[in-house]
């Protein structure tokens, strides 16, 4: 199935959906999708509701809000339970604007959004063009404008991390329980 939908603000967000079930029955990690895919893929849903996919959004302020709809939307048909739905949405809209505001979009001129659902955990990642900053919370200040959004990622999720790479940068978060990118 494929359609272009066009989103308020002449915003356009690719909602191509690849239904593609793995033959083995085997999920795959999230980092095993193709980086450069320009659609958004989506696994086939378990009867569990488990399963993932991956959107491109303009690397633009007017993609924060349309993130958390889409997540919405896929997180409520998987029976994601409302509490984690809520903690995935702020972690994906901080991930998303810090994106927006600190880094370079991808190639094509968006930011990639991941999410998987697999055993009560949730874990989303945001890909961008990379910057030269270091990525990391700062210290509180009750003065600050800005500032809190990777310490509020940081409250929110069982772990987090960035992976840095030749086509840029991607900020993860597991929220619901831990992640399986842990490598020991």
């Amino acid at each position: 199935m494929s359609e272009r939908d066009p989103v308020d603000g002449g915003i356009d967000i690719d909602m191509t959906v690849n239904i593609t079930p793995d033959p083995t029955g085997a999920d795959s990690a999230l980092g095993d999708l193709d980086p450069d895919s320009p659609t958004a893929t989506s696994q086939a849903a378990r009867p569990s509701g488990e399963g993932q996919r991956s959107v491109r959004i303009p690397h633009a302020v007017e993609s924060v809000p349309t993130i958390r709809d889409i997540l919405l939307d896929d997180l409520v048909a998987r029976a994601v339970p409302d509490i984690l739905i809520e903690e995935v949405q702020t972690v994906a809209s901080e991930l998303v604007a810090n994106a927006i505001k600190h880094a370079k979009p991808l190639g094509d001129g968006c930011v990639r959004i991941r999410w998987k659902v697999k055993g009560g955990t949730v874990e989303v990642e945001v890909s961008d063009g990379g910057s030269g900053a270091t990525i990391r919370p700062v210290p509180p200040s009750p003065w600050a404008n800005s500032g809190r959004g990777l310490r509020i990622v940081r409250s929110l999720a069982h772990e987090w991390g960035v992976q840095d790479d030749k086509n840029g940068r991607t900020v993860w978060a597991a929220l619901g329980g831990p992640s399986r990118r842990r490598r020991l």
